[in-house]
């Protein structure tokens, strides 16, 4: 019997020590077959503005409808109220994450072990973007760490906006492939402007100039004596892809097609995707606008 013990002994050694190799050939393998997976993180209403306004979870079903029929995309619906304990798992298998929810950068350093997960995420050059409030914080504070993984933020004391009753935002590089198909719309729109952005200086990480900082501006609206960009792209030094846009106030923007298919092919864009010369097929219905209350 003993050396029938003996051998199982060594076998045992040997499976212990080839498993952590094992299983990172595996994680390789499955990273390259499995499809990417795209995290939509909203929460309920924002409780503090009016009906049909800050709908984010509302807004993340819809663009999730949007991306539907992606090959080899699977999209992740999450919701992010309460203390999202689930969520550094979620980060950790995902290719790319999407907030729209309120008062992003103070929600994205409210918690070390989310902060880690999404700069792990970017890291390993993983896409990045956000909508709306999910750009801002009132505090300043949090507007260096967001920056550095999503380029630009409407952020601090002094962070501007205005809400317009009719505005066509000007549309800036208009030959990036996220503008594809997207035309100048007049909307209905609270904009977020004056953003703090990433800067060209390590020692100085956060510039009011666009030209000190190295996003790309898409959309642009008239702003006097300071930045008026509202949509923006960043090509990561991490090899990621980071986007944002400080519209979508109103719910009822969705209606327009410019406004889904910019929105859409922003967030393939940062997937490393090719997006259609002509722009991407953004069909929806009226059911697919309503809220729910509304259906």
């Amino acid at each position: 019997m003993m050396p029938i013990l003996r051998q199982l002994s060594v076998v045992t050694v040997l499976m212990l020590v080839a498993t952590p190799l094992s299983l990172a050939f595996a994680d390789d393998a499955e990273a390259q077959s499995r499809p990417q997976r795209l995290l939509l993180i909203g929460q309920g209403p924002d409780g503090s503005h009016k009906p049909t306004t800050h709908e984010y979870f509302a807004g993340v079903n819809l663009l999730a409808r949007l991306l539907r029929g992606q090959p080899t995309l699977e999209v992740i619906v999450v919701n992010a109220d309460g203390d999202w304990r689930d969520g550094p798992q979620l980060l950790a298998r995902a290719d790319a994450a999407v907030l729209f929810v309120s008062e992003g950068a103070k929600w994205l350093s409210a918690d070390a072990a989310r902060l880690t997960a999404f700069r792990d995420l970017a890291k390993r050059g993983g896409g990045l973007g956000a909508l709306h409030w999910a750009t801002g914080t009132k505090a300043a504070e949090p507007i260096a760490p967001y920056v550095q993984l999503f380029g630009a933020c409407h952020g601090g004391p002094d962070r501007r906006f205005k809400e317009f009753e009719e505005i066509t935002p000007q549309l800036v590089n208009a030959e990036h492939p996220i503008l594809r198909g997207v035309r100048p719309v007049a909307v209905r729109e609270e904009f977020y402007f004056a953003l703090k952005m990433t800067s060209r200086d390590a020692a100085a990480p956060v510039t009011l100039s666009e030209k000190d900082s190295p996003i790309t501006t898409l959309l642009r609206i008239p702003a006097d004596a300071t930045s008026g960009t509202v949509a923006w792209c960043w090509e990561r030094p991490d090899s990621g892809r980071s986007f944002g846009f400080t519209g979508l106030h109103f719910h009822d923007n969705w209606k327009h097609e410019s406004y889904r298919r910019f929105i859409a092919q922003a967030v393939l864009w940062t997937l490393k995707r090719d997006i259609p010369k002509t722009g991407l097929p953004v069909p929806v219905t009226d059911r697919d606008l309503s809220l729910p209350d509304a259906k």
